[in-house]
């Protein structure tokens, strides 16, 4: 049976809550494995630390989400992101974090089709609503995998976030 519009720009707002939810608790974890230095060190001078990141991405989310989508002044000064050190703890951190993905779900839950099919104009890139949440539950996966590799590497240790399933299980045919 297929869908209706409403049904499907439905699926694509439940979807992405759902997969920027899954992200929120293991950079929560991972903050937690790591001493405050841990959170600040710069691997090289081509990379960022764990801190930049979860800056970046509280930017990302209320630039693309909150502001454009949920219709916010856009505040963000990206440039801090990566050139700001230490501006906040590890509890700072994963309350930046978890407000920005709180704020951007409710602001994803009340969209609609006319939304989510409308343009809007991001960092100067001309986008839709559906190309936006796209874009930010890309970006986030992308900036979490980076967070969960360097704590992997600061640590040495398995993140476990996959215990007790059974990745091995074959689909089942339809």
């Amino acid at each position: 049976m297929l869908k209706t519009e409403d049904q499907t720009g439905q699926e694509l707002i439940s979807q992405a809550i759902y997969r920027n939810g899954l992200n929120l608790p293991r950079i929560v974890k991972c903050v937690d494995m790591l001493t405050e230095e841990e959170l600040w060190k710069h691997p090289n001078g081509s990379s960022n630390s764990i801190g930049n990141l979860i800056l970046h991405l509280n930017g990302n989310i209320t630039q693309y989400i909150i502001s454009a989508l949920g219709s916010s002044p856009d505040l963000r000064e990206r440039d801090l992101e990566f050139s700001s050190d230490r501006i906040l703890n590890a509890s700072g951190l994963k309350e930046l974090i978890t407000s920005a993905t709180h704020t951007a779900a409710s602001v994803l839950e009340k969209l609609d089709n006319t939304q989510l099919n409308n343009t809007y104009e991001v960092q100067g890139h001309v986008m839709s609503g559906i190309a936006i949440i796209f874009h930010v539950s890309e970006h986030y996966s992308y900036h979490t995998g980076q967070i969960v590799f360097l704590t992997k590497l600061l640590k040495d240790v398995d993140t476990g976030f996959y215990n007790g399933m059974d990745l091995n299980k074959k689909n089942s045919p339809t």
